[in-house]
């Protein structure tokens, strides 16, 4: 059974502080060392092109973070619309700025204010007038209704409590026919209910995590057609500090589907 979202099973505020707290390390101390991969050394696992990553900022590939790549789940045309769920630093937002050309148009949201200001910062020094970056939750996109061709995201799902609202919204801003291609994780065996109080195994990557069949339910539940689990890399073996995942057979995934 798919798992339902339970207000009372987290406080929220703690957690949210607690990821904010996460990915500003990230952004300001990249080489400080985490449980997940960062960097060119993840870019390359997760088999981005090299000449796509060498023709970002550094900046913007140092604190890169994520478990997956979205854009190995389907093509981004030029004059596309493109929304990034969780942008972070702003390397997936600047390569799809690059893919849709100066007649699309990109928008990255996240709620970490130093992923915000080192983004801006990056696409300001990339020199693409074709992105932005805005400050929310996924749970609240601040885009209008049907504005985006194509929904990209990069392991940002999983830190989001209330997934079935999340999904809702990138439901919302998609046009009808419009794709969605998000890089994410899957859970082996599930976290136990009386763990999913516990920040640090949702900070860990591991508490808001689901299991295949769950995932790809709550995908459709949120109105999704043709929804496709894509199985990927364990984007945690060898990272640079411990992490449970193992434990919970954690592996990477991508999710592809159409509104």
């Amino acid at each position: 059974m798919t798992q339902t979202f339970d207000p009372a099973a987290i406080d929220l505020e703690a957690l949210r502080a607690s990821v904010r707290a996460e990915y500003a390390a990230v952004a300001s101390d990249p080489d400080r060392g985490f449980h997940f991969h960062t960097g060119y050394r993840l870019a390359a696992i997760l088999g981005y092109p090299e000449e796509w990553i060498a023709a970002l900022p550094p900046d913007a590939v140092v604190s890169m973070a994520g478990t997956g790549n979205p854009f190995a789940l389907g093509a981004i045309d030029p004059g596309e619309r493109v929304i990034d769920c969780g942008s972070g630093a702003g390397a997936d937002a600047l390569i799809a700025a690059r893919l849709v050309g100066p007649t699309g148009r990109v928008i990255g949201v996240d709620m970490t204010p130093e992923m915000l200001r080192k983004a801006g910062a990056n696409a300001a020094t990339a020199g693409p007038d074709n992105v932005e970056f805005r400050q929310g939750l996924l749970e609240r996109l601040p885009i209008e209704t049907g504005w985006a061709d194509v929904v990209i995201s990069n392991g940002v799902l999983n830190l989001v409590p209330d997934k079935a609202a999340a999904l809702a919204e990138m439901h919302r801003v998609l046009r009808p026919g419009g794709r969605l291609l998000a890089a994410d994780i899957v859970l082996a065996r599930p976290v136990a209910s009386s763990s999913m109080h516990d920040v640090s195994l949702w900070t860990g990557c591991i508490a808001g995590g689901l299991l295949e069949e769950d995932l790809r339910e709550l995908v459709a539940a949120a109105g999704f057609l043709d929804v496709e689990i894509v199985l990927g890399v364990d984007v945690f073996a060898g990272a640079p500090q411990h992490s449970n995942a193992a434990a919970y057979g954690t592996r990477g995934t991508g999710i592809r589907a159409r509104r």
